[in-house]
């Protein structure tokens, strides 16, 4: 593989407090690569669009109404001119050397049409927290299979990188799916080839209580479920593995909320 170039999207919708920090995060990585840079901004009412027009000679921004976060990311997909593929979402963060390393992935690994890595996770401020969990996905990571990807998504979205040929292959999000879109799409992938894992950092995740994963948890893990439906064989076992998995990912959850509240 020669000077790849890499196209990142970046959906966006009032996100002002961090979309700054995320166009930074992108733009500041360095290596034997191309950015393309896309933001598909829902027209922000919150100050975002002033952030976003004085980036506007390093990043090709579109301002226009779209039908949910799965739409923005697909039109950024189409826009997209690199052969190496991904998206971060306009609060979370790309480490420095991140996609350096997924190119270094897919040079030494040519057949290769996906990769992800270690994921961080920061609060408002961009400290780290809950490193535990980190660790935990970190390990499971470690440990693919399909059968465990089914069970729990421990892919971490800020983190994937793909080849445009696998995106031609499986196709764009389901914009019919509200929280897991990214979810049905690894799914998707790794019914063609298993992932690459990156052991070091290529990103941070922003947990914040307007996030989706911070404020709507429970709907989230409905649809995870339907998504699960679509792409497991008939195994009573696994779907009981999936239910007591999903009821104790939903308790930490609450454990957490509650703790939040009382601090």
């Amino acid at each position: 593989m020669t000077r790849p170039l890499v196209s990142v999207v970046t959906p966006s919708l009032n996100q002002a407090a961090f979309v700054e920090r995320t166009l930074e995060s992108v733009l500041s990585q360095r290596g034997d690569f191309d950015l393309d840079y896309v933001v598909v901004d829902g027209v922000s009412t919150d100050g975002t669009l002033a952030v976003l027009e004085r980036y506007r000679d390093r990043v090709r921004v579109v301002v226009e109404p779209d039908r949910g976060q799965a739409e923005a990311v697909n039109k950024g997909l189409r826009l997209a001119r690199g052969e190496i593929v991904g998206w971060v979402n306009s609060d979370d963060l790309l480490r420095p050397g991140a996609i350096a390393r997924a190119v270094e992935a897919f040079r030494t690994h040519p057949d290769a049409p996906w990769l992800h890595g270690r994921c961080d996770i920061v609060d408002e401020q961009d400290r780290p927290i809950r490193p535990l969990v980190a660790a935990y996905k970190d390990w499971r990571s470690r440990h693919f299979s399909f059968r465990s990807l089914l069970v729990e998504n421990y892919v971490s979205q800020m983190t994937v990188f793909w080849r445009r040929s696998l995106q031609e292959r499986v196709g764009l999000l389901d914009e019919g799916l509200r929280y897991t879109f990214d979810y049905d799409l690894w799914l998707r992938f790794s019914r063609v080839a298993p992932p690459l894992y990156v052991r070091e950092p290529l990103a941070a995740f922003r947990w914040h209580t307007a996030s989706k994963s911070g404020s709507s948890f429970e709907r989230q893990f409905v649809e995870d479920f339907e998504v699960f439906e679509r792409h497991a064989p008939a195994d009573r076992w696994l779907r009981v593995r999936k239910r007591l998995r999903t009821g104790q990912i939903l308790a930490a959850y609450r454990a957490m909320r509650m703790a939040r509240r009382a601090g």
